[in-house]
């Protein structure tokens, strides 16, 4: 089994749009372990529609849309790191983090942390807006300095090459592409985008 973790710099960047295509693209399974809020469809049943490919049920589904630490709270639950194991499975493994890396899933952990225990390669999600070469380095250091091996960071959004550029030449970071934001969000719209992300290095990552 191998796996790629999929995760951003920030809440609605785009990473779960991001994390179907990647599944679809790679004939793989997608997990969730942790879905804060539940009143719209959960980022598994879109990744479900969006991909068409086996998903997993999450570790801990909290009714709150907040960080985990204070939905599992006001569940009466504490989400426990040891739950959330990576799990085996046929072929590829798509796993999608909560917000972004500094999310704290109880008390004393934060989902960087689980992330670094996974040991497996990451893909960095980044929106293209005022703040993306801030928030995408801040994240790539967090990541780093947790002995992640990053594969890269994909974009979503309109383009614009001087920041794309800047943040990977800067941040000495592969540039996996850009999905722009699809006025018809479908299995088939997102596929086709899909074509302009690097999808033979996040192969030879596995």
């Amino acid at each position: 089994m191998s796996a790629v973790i999929v995760t951003g710099t920030d809440t609605g960047v785009g990473k779960t749009v991001f994390a179907a295509g990647l599944t679809a693209a790679l004939g793989a399974t997608y997990w969730k372990p942790v879905q804060s809020g539940l009143e719209d469809a959960t980022d598994t049943e879109t990744v479900k529609v969006l991909s068409g490919a086996k998903v997993l049920p999450e570790a801990y589904r909290l009714n709150m849309p907040a960080s985990p630490h204070l939905s599992a709270e006001d569940m009466g639950v504490e989400i426990a790191s040891d739950q959330l194991a990576l799990p085996k499975v046929e072929g590829p493994l798509v796993v999608e983090g909560a917000g972004g890396l500094m999310v704290p899933l109880n008390r004393e952990t934060f989902f960087l942390d689980v992330i670094s225990q996974w040991q497996a390669p990451v893909i960095l999600v980044a929106r293209t807006a005022l703040g993306t070469i801030n928030h995408t380095s801040l994240s790539l250091m967090a990541l780093r300095g947790a002995g992640c091996s990053v594969v890269g960071v994909a974009f979503v959004g309109d383009a614009e090459p001087d920041v794309e550029q800047t943040i990977a030449e800067m941040c000495q970071v592969t540039h996996l592409g850009r999905l722009p934001y699809l006025e018809s969000l479908s299995r088939e719209a997102l596929s086709k985008a899909f074509d302009a992300i690097d999808i033979a290095t996040i192969r030879g990552s596995l």
